[in-house]
Formats: structure tokens, C-alpha cells, sequence
């Protein structure tokens, strides 16, 4: 696996840890809803049964979170329910009954969420209908309309391509007409990939926009199967052109992630799911056109995020193969690096029979913060702050599966 990154390479501006008090988090524990704000946690939920990561609105204002539950329509079945929370009433809020894949506009309080293929559109009083056929997709950048993609088809000759549209909607959403008014913005080839190692285009998801709005980067899958261990990671620029191919990925290691505020990518990439071994997960830079690696020899890495322009924190592991017992599995530290010479250094070195995980540079806090756990699929992980060389670290949150910060 390794990191990619395009663009050119400036100087590290360097922020005073702990330069803001005004930290909020959303987090789960025990399958719950937290938050914890101004130092203070507090319990949200009691019911045991959020179902995935919660997403803060663009104001801070509000949580979008997920509730698991037993189907209305298929018995024996479950669906998942969506939900908003807003801070200052402590009102919970009901979007609707059954979707996936709900998120916030940029610059509203507005949530856009998946039904069965039928992308809809809620303004906390009602959900509009805005297009049908629709696999992934995300907000544009200034929350006029969607980029879209539609799923390939099983053929008699075999899988067809995903497609990319945008669509443009506005303030009368009733109005929005459900069927067409889209622009075709792009169709995959059927197979994409590098030299010899490709995998069929049938869905095109997990979209985001560069710094600057010019590029989209995107993940290209076959079916869900072959997905676990195959996808390619691709970019193309916002005026539909320019389509690249920029390595393997998988799911289930760091998501890529564009620089804060300069046009670069950073993700890791290579294939084979993550139980055929902990091994092969190379960390690497590019700046178009040219590449580097920067994993050393016999380690991988799990997961990223930016600190500046300039620099990473990853969390790194010694390579190993897999094991069913979860005692034999690496566990990793956390490792800086600096792009712009490669000097790395390890920043973190926890207590035997624990690893540092999902480590996050959190800009209001001015620190980095990681989960600290005993091993990779551990929920009952402790979050821990330090500055950004890992000096004055210390336990923070106990007790948390996941954390999103505002």
C-alpha cells in the first residue's frame, strides 16, 4: 500500500498545540451516541444500536447519525434508520425510516441521503425525490446539485460501465424533476487499471473534491466480492477530462484524503484484503509525474491524515501474515514524515500489548489524536492527544469505537 500525492511541495506552517479550546466531538461507545464538549461527555443515545461513523453538520450545529433496527417491511430483516441531533435544543430529529449514505451540503443544513438507488433531499420537513438510478454520489462544492454515478449492468457481453453525471437542483425541490435532468459528465472504461492489473468499472464511489475544486478523486470497484480486494483509486478533473488511474486500494485502511489546502492526495494503496496478511503496504509520495516510497523495508502502513501540506502522520506496522489469533498480530506506532526531505521519525511508543490506531490531526486542538488499542478490530479503544512530534501525550476519552471531530 502507499500514499500518493500530487502537487508541488511547500513549506510546513507550523500551529501551537493546544491554540484553541473550541474542540467538539462526536463519537460511539458501546454502539451509542457521545459527545464531548468543552471537556465534558455526554450520552446522547441509549438504545445500543447506532450503525456507523456520525458527520457533523457544516455549522457544527447538528450530527448526523445512524440507528440500526428491525425492518418495517421484511421480517427477520433490519434497516437502518436516519437521524439528526441538534446541540443547543438536545432535539433528536427522525429523517427517515430506511437509507444509507447520508450527508450534509457543504453550506447548509440540508441532508441528502440513498434510498434503494433513488438519491433524496431533506429539509428537516419533509424528503424530495431528486434522482433515480443512483449508486454513489456526492454534493458539488457549493451545494448546487450532485455528481452522480450509476452502476454498470450484467450483459450477454459481459459487465457495462459505471457513468458520472452531474445534476443541478435548487431551492424549489418539489420541483426537481425526477427522471433526466442530468448532464452526462463522464463513462469509465470497462476494465481500468495499471498495465496488467485491472478490475471491471461496474461502481464509481467515495467521490471528493481537491482543495481548489479543479479535481475529483474517486474508487472504482468490480462487484462486491472481487471489491474486497481489488479497487483503483482514479482522478479526473472537474470539467469531465483528464481521467487517471492512480493505483490499487482496498477498503477497511486509511480512506484517501486530499492536502488541507493544496491539490494532493495521499492514500494507501495495494491489493489483498488485510486477512491475507499484514504485508505489501508500502507508503509512497508522488508528485506528478514522479514517485517515491516511503514505507522502509518489512513495515506497512494502515492509515494517514495530513498535518500540513507538508506532513503525515501515519500509523505503521512490522509486516507479518495474518493470524486468527489476534494476540500474534503487529501492532503498530505512530510515525511522522516529511515530504519534503523524507525524514521520518516515531512519535508514539505505547505499552506492550497495545498499538496506535486511526491517527488524526485535529486543527482546533492543534494536536494529534489516535485511538490507542490491543489490536485491529479492538472497539474498546482509548482516544489520546499530543502535540505534533508526540510529545506530551496523554489518555483523553476513554472507551470509544469511533470519533469524528468538528
Amino acid at each position: 500500500m502507499f500514499v500518493i500525492i500530487l502537487t508541488m511541495i511547500f513549506p510546513l506552517n507550523i500551529l501551537a498545540a493546544g491554540e484553541s479550546a473550541d474542540v467538539k466531538a462526536s463519537f460511539i461507545r458501546d454502539r451509542n451516541l457521545w459527545v464531548f464538549i468543552n471537556g465534558k461527555e455526554q450520552q446522547i443515545t441509549n438504545s445500543g444500536n447506532i450503525y456507523n461513523k456520525p458527520k457533523w453538520s457544516h455549522d457544527g450545529m447538528w450530527i448526523l447519525y445512524q440507528v440500526e433496527v428491525p425492518s418495517e417491511l421484511q421480517k427477520g430483516e433490519l434497516q437502518v434508520e436516519i437521524w439528526a441531533y441538534e446541540l443547543e435544543s438536545g432535539k433528536k430529529k427522525k429523517i427517515y425510516y430506511d437509507g444509507y449514505s447520508p450527508t450534509w451540503a457543504p453550506n447548509e443544513n440540508i441532508i441528502a441521503f440513498n434510498d434503494a438507488g433513488i438519491l433524496d433531499i431533506s429539509d428537516f420537513k419533509r424528503f424530495y425525490n431528486i434522482a433515480t438510478g443512483v449508486h454513489g454520489y456526492t454534493w458539488l462544492p457549493d451545494g448546487s446539485g450532485f455528481l452522480l454515478s450509476s452502476s454498470g449492468d450484467l450483459k450477454p457481453d459481459g459487465w457495462s460501465s459505471a457513468i458520472l453525471y452531474k445534476k443541478k437542483v435548487n431551492k424549489n425541490y418539489e420541483d426537481i424533476v425526477l427522471f433526466g435532468g442530468v448532464e452526462h459528465f463522464f463513462t469509465l472504461p470497462r476494465e481500468v487499471g495499471l498495465n496488467d492489473n485491472k478490475v471491471i468499472s461496474v461502481y464509481a464511489d467515495h467521490f471528493a473534491f481537491s482543495p481548489s475544486n479543479r479535481w475529483i478523486s474517486f474508487i472504482v470497484s468490480p462487484t462486491a466480492s472481487w471489491s474486497m480486494d481489488s479497487n483503483m483509486l482514479c482522478v479526473i478533473a472537474s470539467n469531465g477530462k483528464n481521467f487517471t488511474v492512480l493505483d490499487e486500494v482496498i477498503f477497511g485502511v486509511g480512506e484517501p484524503k486530499w492536502a488541507p489546502t493544496k491539490d494532493t492526495i495521499a492514500f494507501i494503496a495495494g491489493g489483498g484484503r488485510i486477512v491475507l496478511g499484514f504485508k505489501n503496504k508500502d507508503l509512497k509520495v508522488q508528485e506528478m509525474p514522479a514517485s517515491g516510497t516511503y514505507t522502509p523495508e518489512n513495515y506497512a502502513d494502515l492509515d494517514f491524515d495530513w498535518v500540513s501540506d507538508q506532513a503525515i502522520v501515519t500509523s505503521r506496522i512490522e509486516e507479518r501474515e495474518w493470524s486468527n489469533d489476534f494476540s500474534e498480530h503487529p501492532l503498530p506506532t505512530l510515525y511522522s514524515i516529511n515530504i519534503d526531505d523524507n525524514k521520518q521519525m516515531q512519535i508514539t511508543k505505547p505499552p506492550g500489548g497495545y498499538g496506535d490506531y486511526n491517527p488524526r490531526y485535529v486543527k482546533s486542538l492543534g494536536q494529534l489524536v489516535w485511538l490507542r488499542g490491543t489490536s485491529i478490530s479492538n472497539e474498546d479503544r482509548v482516544v489520546w492527544k499530543a502535540n505534533r512530534d508526540g510529545s506530551n501525550a496523554e489518555e483523553w476519552i476513554k472507551n470509544v469505537d469511533q470519533i469524528e471531530f468538528y
